[in-house]
């Protein structure tokens, strides 16, 4: 707590400006009684949603360092509150990061959805105790569904309220037929990584589309698309199939990650399967026709962007105990480590600059690329010095 006192001052200049004011407008901060500024509400946020504590755990050691002095109930309404403001703070840091994912494409006015799914434990358990199911906006990583269900719920587009222009992505866990006709059949797009042992395809004739075939012909690393058909529900729906061929290193690499898990099983990899490991190949459907092969494939690489951040955030759900199921708690706590994760990449973008005393001399004034731009330091505005 004394290392992030000393630190808050550089952190902070990774927000938006006016940070302070909006926790009051969007009513995170409507009285300072306990918690004084917004600093402290964003310093506890971090404390209970980053560093992996329970309720009990924050409030207590936010008490001890001299923080704030509050309650675990009073913190998790604290929480309850904050979340129109992380949530702006979240889109806001994510718009000046340097690892926004191409968008490109895409018709304006639709809304870009990412649909995931993680497992959280209680403290002191050996499993999954709860699935946390999200949804997140893009570019915006604004969380707009969220649902904590047992172990059981699986993770399906069936969860997922759907609106008319919606494109939601997934991956290979949500590539269930009935889950994507629910997606077209409610006026939305599906774009999902393609499980080629539980999406069977068809080409037009109503006879099986022979994946692999199809992706042999794929030259070089050139992409490729093909018009596609599936049923389920008693009806058939179009769809396209873009592919491409990964690179030598690429493939190996997934090869050898297949043959690992098997091994670990006590199983041996099929040889199509291990060809399959060769491409990337995803489903679209018909309102995507308009975009290219490449178009898609980017499309669907900008899940995978926001997927290296959840990465760290699924860590970090497994380290503490559950949340409780108060829904705007809930998001409270994901926009909270969300942001968390936006800050230590700000910090790693500009730690490419050396500076022996710790921190840059100006600390009035925003490092070059901070405000605006792709995120990045120049280093003409701020020479590298030696060590």
């Amino acid at each position: 707590m004394d290392t992030l006192g000393e630190e808050w001052s550089v952190v902070t200049r990774f927000l938006p400006d006016g940070w302070r004011e909006l926790a009051r407008s969007t009513g995170a901060l409507q009285r300072a009684r306990q918690v004084s500024s917004a600093d402290v509400l964003l310093r506890l946020a971090f404390l209970y949603a980053a560093s992996g504590l329970s309720l009990q755990q924050a409030a207590a050691r936010s008490s001890t360092s001299g923080l704030a002095r509050i309650s675990a109930v009073g913190l998790m309404k604290r929480m309850r509150n904050a979340e129109a403001w992380l949530q702006a703070l979240v889109a806001a840091v994510f718009r000046e990061s340097a690892c926004r994912a191409p968008l490109g494409g895409v018709a304006a006015g639709r809304r870009l959805r990412i649909v995931d799914a993680t497992h959280v434990k209680v403290a002191g358990s050996n499993g999954t105790d709860w699935r946390l199911h999200y949804v997140l906006s893009l570019p915006s990583l604004t969380c707009d569904f969220a649902e904590v269900t047992d172990a059981k719920g699986g993770e399906t587009y069936k969860r997922v309220p759907v609106q008319p222009g919606d494109v939601i992505l997934g991956d290979r866990g949500y590539c269930h037929r009935k889950g994507v006709a629910y997606v077209i059949d409610d006026g939305g797009d599906a774009l999902v990584r393609l499980n080629a042992n539980s999406f069977p395809l068809l080409n037009a004739d109503g006879g099986r589309f022979e994946l692999l075939t199809a992706l042999r012909s794929l030259k070089g690393l050139g992409t490729k698309g093909w018009k596609v058909w599936f049923e389920a529900n008693g009806r058939r729906y179009a769809a396209r199939l873009c592919a491409v061929r990964k690179s030598a290193i690429a493939a190996r690499r997934s090869r050898d990650r297949l043959q690992k898990l098997a091994r670990k099983k006590g199983k041996t990899v099929s040889p199509a399967t291990l060809e399959f490991a060769e491409y990337v190949f995803v489903l679209a459907t018909p309102g995507l026709d308009d975009l290219t092969p490449e178009q898609v494939l980017e499309l669907y690489r900008a899940r995978w962007q926001v997927e290296l951040s959840f990465k760290r955030l699924k860590s970090l759900f497994d380290m503490g105990s559950a949340p409780n199921r108060d829904p705007n708690a809930v998001r409270s706590w994901i926009y909270a480590k969300l942001l968390a994760v936006l800050l230590i990449e700000r910090l790693g973008e500009a730690s490419r600059l050396f500076f022996p005393w710790g921190f840059p001399m100006e600390l009035g004034k925003p490092l070059a690329g901070v405000s605006g731009g792709s995120g990045c330091v120049p280093d003409r505005d701020f020479p590298a010095q030696p060590a």
